[in-house]
């Protein structure tokens, strides 16, 4: 994909591909530790809030606001800023006029939201969200504003740099949050320090690419932006509407106290999807973007980039699954066990999730977003009925096996056939994931077995989790050579 200020020259696969790699490399290892790092504070954190200061209906407001803000945000820029990091050439010649349009775009959707917000918390089953809602999705505007310099670093691979502001962000969002949480303002404590830590995260990322933040206005850059972005939003907006539309059903179906543990649940089942995922994704459409000329060095990258993901999340997912009760109740108390019974469910989500997260960024760096459009509408079309029928017959158990039956009978063919008319083969993506999902097999047996003869104590959770990981290693190193690379 090239944009209307591409430049003429460019570099020869050979010369580019060592390059390339050691960027990528180097790239990932920050990325990687950044994300590690981040989740775990985030982790901690949740801990403190739910045994101590916040319960199950101060999480589902929490929730509620989560999901409106991440479904703005998921087109609050139109989609624009991605030609940052896909088109060819110098992005200072168009980053003006993408921020202009990301900015306004982003005030737009605030503007609307903040007259809406009574009616959609009412909608959504939770009014008294509407204040939460209105103060926490400040952060569609700053994100918006922090696109262009974000989107630098991903382009140039400054994840060392990125880490450093992200740090910044949770130090201070983390204590808005914890402060506000123990003077009793509730969900809203949420709110308030997203909104601090999004200031600081855009102060953050200009200081971490100097002479980015310009606005500008060029009309035929304007254009040629928004034929490439607004497909990839309204992509974007779907995958979030696939992600978050089983909150809006669980708060609408059922009551706020099951909306709190079904909103715990999701978020540890998150947990692998954020640490690897997430960090896998701060490289990869910048990775893949370089390869799309080349389907076989494309193939190649997208079977280890995928077998590299699935072997750091399989254990982590299978581990949670396999051990939900003990876990739940060790981490957060005995009151929010109820939270375990969808989680096991909702573990096999996040291990489908990531693999089309990485088939997502693929389809995107190789130009075809109108696949990615009709996977995501068929997926949320089947989905929101398929959720709703779980939640009348099942509660939140019910949601989440409505999930999974989504996802794996229909959404992971369907990706499957889009890669395939990309030029990545069915058999490659097979190959990548066969070892860990065996490894993944063996270690949930072994951990359902040691459970049940050694108990769920805090010394036999740990001699359980060791073996079944053990396992698990040992199962996946003969696979190991696909992973090299």
């Amino acid at each position: 994909m090239t944009g209307p200020a591409a430049d003429t020259e460019s570099t020869t696969p050979t010369a580019a591909a060592p390059s390339l790699g050691r960027k990528v490399g180097s790239a990932a290892k920050w990325s990687l530790i950044n994300t590690v790092v981040m989740r775990l504070g985030n982790f901690a954190t949740g801990i403190v809030l739910a045994r101590f200061f916040l319960g199950p209906e101060a999480w589902g407001v929490y929730g509620i606001a989560q999901t409106v803000l991440l479904v703005l945000l998921s087109a609050n820029e139109l989609g624009v800023s991605l030609a940052i990091v896909r088109w060819e050439g110098d992005p200072r010649r168009f980053a003006p006029t993408v921020l202009t349009l990301s900015a306004a775009s982003s005030c737009l959707l605030y503007a609307v939201l903040f007259a809406v917000a009574p009616a959609v918390a009412g909608v959504l089953g939770s009014p008294e969200a509407s204040g939460v809602l209105r103060v926490m999705c400040l952060c569609v505007v700053l994100d918006g504003l922090s696109q262009v310099p974000a989107g630098f670093l991903t382009r140039e691979f400054a994840q060392g740099r990125r880490m450093a502001v992200d740090g910044l962000n949770f130090v201070l969002s983390t204590a808005v949050t914890l402060l506000l949480a123990v003077d009793g303002w509730g969900a809203m404590s949420f709110a308030w320090g997203s909104v601090v830590g999004n200031v600081a995260a855009l102060i953050g990322c200009c200081l971490a690419a100097p002479g980015t933040l310009k606005f500008g206005w060029d009309r035929e850059q304007a254009r040629a932006l928004l034929k490439f972005g607004l497909p990839l939003a309204g992509a974007s907006m779907l995958a979030l509407g696939v992600v978050n539309v089983d909150t809006m059903v669980v708060g609408s179906a059922l009551d706020p106290l099951a909306l709190g543990f079904y909103v715990l649940a999701f978020n540890i089942s998150g947990w692998p999807v954020r640490i690897i995922s997430e960090a896998a994704r701060r490289v990869s459409f910048a990775g893949f973007s370089r390869l799309a000329d080349s389907p076989q060095a494309l193939a190649a990258g997208f079977a280890r980039a995928l077998g590299i993901v699935m072997a750091g999340t399989v254990p982590i997912c299978v581990l949670l699954a396999a051990l939900a009760a003990p876990v739940v109740e060790l981490i957060y108390g005995e009151r929010w066990l109820p939270a375990a019974r969808a989680l096991p469910w909702l573990m096999a989500l996040g291990l489908v999730r990531i693999g089309c997260e990485l088939a997502y960024d693929c389809l995107v760096a190789i130009g075809r977003r109108s696949s990615l459009i009709g996977v995501q509408a068929l997926w949320l079309v089947i989905l929101i009925p398929a959720l709703v029928i779980g939640a009348r017959t099942g509660g939140i158990v019910g949601v989440a096996q409505g999930h999974v039956l989504v996802a794996g009978a229909v959404v992971v063919p369907v990706f499957l056939l889009a890669l395939h008319r990309g030029g990545i083969r069915v058999g490659t993506v097979a190959r990548a994931c066969a070892w860990p999902l065996l490894g993944g097999a063996v270690m949930a047996a072994v951990l359902l077995f040691l459970e049940r003869y050694l108990g769920d104590g805090v010394l036999a959770l740990l001699a359980t989790g060791a073996a079944g990981t053990l396992c698990y290693v040992l199962c996946v190193l003969p696979g190991r050579a696909l992973l090299k690379g």
